[in-house]
C-alpha cells in the first residue's frame, strides 16, 4: 500500500513537471546574459615592487580567476561536495532529484535539494531566489540550454568566480586571497576545502566568523573525497588534522590612502575603473610610502609639543596644523611617496597635490642658479644691505623695504654665504642687480607658471603645491635635468593588455656642472646653514629651508645623491603659525627622520654626489669653493692661487 501511495505521489509531482516543461519549453529563453557573463571585476593599486597597495571596488570584491589557474585538486573538491557527476550530467541529475523527491515526502517537509552546480550559476544569475514550483521548471529549462552553448569548463569558471564565500568575498580567487592571503596554487587540500563548503551557508560557515563550523564542513569535503576515491589515505588524513591560518582583512588592503585617492583621481575618466578589474602599477614605495608617514607625524608631534608651551597657546589654532610630504625619484620622476597630511582618518585633503603655497626662501636656488648660469659663482660678492624700492600699485606710489629675518645685514657677503644663511636682502639685491626681465627670462626653462613680474619674485612670492616644487627641484638633484614626477607607470585592463603608459618628461636646464655648484651650495645649508636639523650621519644631503612672511608656511626641499623629498608644514586656514616654526625647526626634522629611514630600508642607497670632472675645486676666503669656465673666480684680492690653478681659471 505504501509503495502504490509513494508512486501515485510522485505521478502527481512528474506529471505536472512534464508538462510544465512542455509548456515553458515554447516560450523564449534567453540565456545571453549568462553566455556572456560580465561579472564586476575588483581594480588593484601595486606599488613599484609588485606589492598590494589597495583594492578598488564598486560593490562586489572580487578577482576573476580563469579555469587555467583554478588547481584541479580544487575542482575536484568542490564537485565531491556539490556534483559528483557533474561531467556526466546534461545540466540537472535525475537520480539526484528523485532521491530528493522521496526524502522530502518521507520528511514531509523539504529536507534536500538536487541542484547541480549548472542549476546554482542559473539561479544566481538569470533567475530570483524565490521558491515556487514555475521557478523551478525554468531553471531546469535553462540549465539544459546552457549545458549546449557552455562548456562545462566554462561553466565552472564562471560558477567558481560568481560564487559568494562569505566576508563580502565574491569568486574563488578572492576568498583565497582574502582569508588565506595565498594565490589558488598555493593552497593546501584543507584550505581548498574550507572554500568550497562555504557556498551552501557562506555567513554561517565563514572561518572569519565560525572557524570551528569552517572545519567541520572542511573535513566533510575531505571525507568525501576519500570516500569517492579522489584522495588516499595519508592525504586524507593530513587534511583532517590541518588547522589553516584565518585572516580578518579588511576588503580594500588599502595601506596608503592618499595615494590611492590621488590614483583614482588621475583615472577618472576611466569610467568602469571600479569594476573592470584594472591592474594599475604606480612608483610608489610602500615602504618609504610608510617612512614618510612616521617623518611627518614625527615632526607635526614635535610641533605640538613646542605649542604646547606657548603662553598664548590656543587649542583651537593648532588644530588647523598640517603638513605634506613628497619623495621623488629626480632622474626617473618616480613617485616613491607622497603623504598628504598627518593623519588621513581627519582629513582626506591632499595638501602634497592639492594644496598651492608660497614656497618662501626654498624658491631661491632658482634665483641662484640663473645667476651662476649667467657667469656668477659662489665666491661672488653681494650686498646684503636694506633698500627701499619704489613701485605703483593702482595708480598710487607705493614703497617696499623687505628685510632679512632677525633683521640683521651683513653688508658684503658672498653668493654662497647669501643662499646658506638665507639672507633676503642680498637675494633681492641680487635680482636687481641682474635685471627682473633677464630673471624671468632665464626662469622660462623651467616653466614654471604664474612667476609674480615683480621683486617679490626674490622671496618666493608664487604658489606652487610640494608636489609641483618636487618637479622643479629635479633640476639640482639630477645634474641639470628637470623631471615631471610620474604616479602611474602604467594601467593594464582584466586581459593584461596595456591601456596606459606614462612617460616622464625631461628637460635640461642646465650643465651637470652649473647643477653640481648648486648642490655644493645647498650641502653646506644642511652642514653649517639653516637647515642644520635636516642633516643625517652617513649620507651627503642637499637642501634649502623656506619660511613665508609671519611663518605662515614652512618648507624644506632637499636631495641626497638619488632621492629627492620636499616638506610642508602650515595652517590650513593660512593663518599664521607660531614664530617659532620655520623650514628649519618645523619641516627640517621630517626630512631628517625620512632620510635616517631611508638609508636604513636600503643601507645600499648611494650616499655622495658625483663630482663632474672639469670642475676646480680650491678653498676660497677659507671655504671650499667650485668653479667652473662659466662660473669662474672673481677676479680681486685674494689668496695667490697655485699655477695650474691659475691656468685652468683664467
Amino acid at each position: 500500500m505504501k509503495k502504490w501511495l509513494l508512486i501515485l505521489l510522485l505521478l502527481i509531482i512528474i506529471i505536472p513537471l512534464v508538462g510544465g516543461y512542455y509548456y515553458l519549453s515554447t516560450m523564449s529563453f534567453n540565456t545571453d546574459k549568462l553566455v556572456h557573463l560580465k561579472l564586476p571585476v575588483t581594480t588593484t593599486i601595486y606599488d613599484k615592487n609588485g606589492k598590494k597597495i589597495a583594492n578598488i571596488f564598486k560593490h562586489q570584491h572580487r578577482y576573476y580567476a580563469t579555469f587555467d589557474e583554478i588547481p584541479p585538486r580544487l575542482i575536484e573538491a568542490l564537485l565531491a561536495i556539490e556534483d559528483t557527476t557533474f561531467f556526466e550530467h546534461p545540466g540537472i541529475n535525475v537520480d539526484a532529484i528523485m532521491r530528493a523527491i522521496i526524502k522530502d515526502i518521507k520528511a514531509g517537509k523539504l529536507v534536500e535539494g538536487a541542484s547541480t552546480l549548472t542549476q546554482q550559476l542559473v539561479k544566481n544569475t538569470l533567475l530570483t531566489r524565490e521558491k515556487k514550483i514555475s521557478r523551478k521548471i525554468k531553471e531546469v529549462i535553462y540549465s539544459l540550454k546552457i549545458e549546449k552553448e557552455l562548456s562545462k569548463e566554462q561553466i565552472l569558471e564562471f560558477y567558481l568566480n560568481q560564487v559568494y564565500l562569505g566576508h563580502r568575498y565574491y569568486g574563488i580567487k578572492t576568498a583565497a586571497d582574502g582569508y588565506f592571503r595565498k594565490e589558488l596554487n598555493e593552497l593546501s587540500l584543507k584550505e581548498m576545502a574550507i572554500l568550497v563548503g562555504l557556498p551552501k551557508a557562506p555567513s554561517f560557515y565563514a572561518p572569519t566568523k565560525n572557524y570551528d563550523l569552517s572545519l567541520g564542513r572542511a573535513n566533510r569535503v575531505v571525507s568525501r573525497m576519500y570516500e569517492l576515491g579522489w584522495i588516499d589515505q595519508t592525504t586524507y588524513e593530513e587534511a583532517l588534522q590541518e588547522t589553516p591560518t584565518v585572516y580578518d582583512d579588511t576588503l580594500t588592503k588599502n595601506q596608503a590612502p592618499f595615494i590611492v585617492d590621488e590614483v583614482m583621481r588621475r583615472c577618472s575618466d576611466i569610467k568602469d575603473i571600479k569594476e573592470g578589474g584594472y591592474q594599475i602599477y604606480t612608483t610608489i614605495d610602500l615602504e618609504l610610502q610608510a617612512a614618510a608617514r612616521d617623518a611627518l607625524k614625527f615632526a607635526y608631534d614635535a610641533a605640538m609639543k613646542r605649542a604646547a608651551t606657548l603662553k598664548d597657546y590656543n587649542a583651537t589654532q593648532w588644530e588647523q596644523l598640517n603638513g605634506a610630504l613628497v619623495s621623488i625619484d629626480p632622474r626617473s620622476g618616480d613617485i616613491l611617496a607622497l603623504v598628504g597630511g598627518v593623519d588621513y582618518k581627519k582629513s582626506a585633503f591632499n595638501r602634497a597635490t592639492q594644496s598651492r603655497r608660497q614656497p618662501g626662501s626654498s624658491f631661491k636656488p632658482f634665483l641662484y642658479q640663473v645667476a651662476l648660469d649667467i657667469g656668477y659663482s659662489g665666491a661672488t660678492e653681494l650686498v646684503d644691505i636694506a633698500r627701499t624700492f619704489d613701485y605703483m600699485k593702482n595708480g598710487k606710489e607705493m614703497k617696499w623695504q623687505p628685510s632679512n629675518y632677525g633683521r640683521s645685514y651683513k653688508g658684503i657677503l658672498t653668493l654662497r654665504e647669501a643662499l646658506v644663511h638665507s639672507n633676503n636682502l642680498a637675494t633681492i639685491n641680487l635680482v636687481y642687480d641682474i635685471g627682473l626681465k633677464t630673471m624671468l627670462q632665464e626662469l622660462k626653462r623651467y616653466h614654471i607658471a604664474n612667476l609674480p613680474h615683480d621683486l617679490s619674485l626674490s622671496l618666493g612670492s608664487i604658489s606652487l603645491s610640494p608636489l609641483e616644487l618636487a618637479g622643479y627641484y629635479s633640476s639640482f638633484a639630477a645634474e641639470g635635468k628637470a623631471t615631471t614626477p610620474v604616479l602611474i607607470r602604467r594601467i593594464d585592463n582584466l586581459m593584461s593588455e596595456t591601456i596606459r603608459e606614462n612617460e616622464s618628461n625631461t628637460t635640461q636646464v642646465t650643465t651637470p656642472k652649473q647643477a653640481f655648484l648648486m648642490t655644493s651650495i645647498l650641502k653646506d645649508v644642511i652642514d653649517r646653514g639653516t637647515g642644520r636639523r635636516a642633516k643625517v650621519q652617513g649620507i651627503e644631503l642637499a637642501g634649502k629651508t623656506g619660511t613665508t612672511n609671519r611663518s605662515v608656511d614652512a618648507w624644506f626641499a632637499g636631495y641626497s645623491p638619488t632621492v629627492e623629498t620636499v616638506v610642508w608644514f602650515g595652517n590650513d586656514n593660512n593663518t599664521p603659525m607660531s614664530r617659532k616654526e620655520t623650514g628649519g625647526t618645523t619641516a627640517a626634522p621630517a626630512f631628517q627622520y625620512y632620510y635616517k629611514e631611508l638609508i636604513r630600508i636600503y643601507p645600499q642607497v648611494k650616499r655622495h654626489f658625483d663630482k663632474p670632472e672639469g670642475m676646480i675645486e680650491t678653498t676660497y676666503n677659507g671655504v671650499k669653493e667650485y668653479f667652473t669656465e662659466i662660473s669662474k673666480a672673481p677676479k680681486r684680492k685674494q689668496a695667490p692661487l697655485r699655477l695650474e690653478e691659475e691656468e685652468l681659471l683664467f
